[in-house]
């Protein structure tokens, strides 16, 4: 029985220490501004958005320290780095934001009950400014999105701010039209479902990733099949596949074979082919010889 390590690291996205401290910085002032005005102006709408916000800067600030976790070089204690943060900040992010929900929530269905003059022309101004706040700091995040669920979390919050005060800005408008005061809760509820929404694709991967689950795209059918269909390869068994971190997968693998190959160039393609069609970062083998009976922990069902 042998070992064979593949290992194949592209740490992406990189660079992002930039777009955290700008996007942090804006949304700080925002939130300021938007907490004054919505007490200013007896705003639900606004003072729920400026609490969504206050989270999204603290979601932020634990974004970027998992960032910067993930980026330090494994260490005799953690022989993996600290990748994981990334997966434990998307997970508390997304937290935060339920948390959020139901306090504006509870205030929303105080409101509905005993309506308050909103100030409709402030409301418009300031919610406003926060689209435009808002939408640049989804935009730093828009490409980093698509590969790290710890950036998407950044991106994804943003994005629902922008659509959010949208949504105050036209409450604002309506108010101002129609005078009716109950505008400003039922918009307050509308927002409420929207960060429900958004949050709830990124809890669910984010506990799928901490129960150490197939990451989402990756396709674990596809792997084994490949593996199995390599020359010399009879079997293969106690495939697992699971997330490093939001942005990098490992795989870890037996491989049966009746006359073991240690040729470099075999395990240089096999890690090439993995990185590039199933994007594996990290990939460990242990080769048996063998002709395709035998597994570590599975049932022999599992042998394929």
């Amino acid at each position: 029985m042998t070992h064979s390590h593949a290992h194949g690291h592209s740490h992406a996205p990189a660079h992002y220490g930039r777009a955290f401290a700008i996007g942090i910085t804006l949304n700080v002032a925002f939130v300021a501004v938007e907490l004054t005005s919505g007490v200013l102006a007896r705003s639900l709408a606004l003072i729920a958005d400026a609490g969504h916000n206050a989270s999204d800067v603290l979601g932020l600030l634990i974004s970027w320290g998992a960032y910067v976790l993930s980026r330090r070089r494994p260490s005799p204690r953690f022989t993996y780095g600290l990748r994981r943060s990334s997966i434990l900040a998307s997970l508390t992010n997304a937290v935060l934001l339920l948390v959020a929900v139901g306090a504006i929530l509870l205030e929303a269905a105080r409101r509905l009950q005993a309506p308050e003059p909103v100030e409709g022309g402030l409301v418009i101004g300031v919610a406003a400014v926060g689209i435009v706040v808002n939408a640049v700091t989804a935009y730093l995040f828009a490409s980093g999105s698509r590969h790290d669920l710890n950036l998407r979390g950044a991106y994804l919050h943003m994005a629902a701010d922008a659509a959010v005060s949208l949504g105050v800005v036209v409450a604002g408008a309506l108010i101002l039209l129609t005078g009716w005061l109950w505008l400003d809760p039922a918009i307050s509820l509308i927002v409420a479902g929207v960060i429900t929404v958004g949050t709830w694709g990124l809890l669910r991967d984010s506990v799928r990733l901490a129960l150490d689950a197939v990451p989402e795209g990756v396709d674990a059918a596809g792997i084994r099949a490949y593996l199995r269909a390599l020359p010399g390869v009879a079997g293969v068994h106690d495939l697992h596949v699971w997330g490093l971190s939001t942005s990098e997968t490992a795989l870890t693998a037996h491989l049966v074979m009746p006359q073991p190959r240690v040729d470099q160039a075999f395990y240089a393609e096999l890690r090439r082919a993995l990185h590039d069609r199933f994007g594996i970062e990290h990939a460990t083998f242990q080769i048996e010889a063998g002709t395709g009976a035998g597994s570590c922990a599975l049932a022999p069902d599992e042998v394929v």
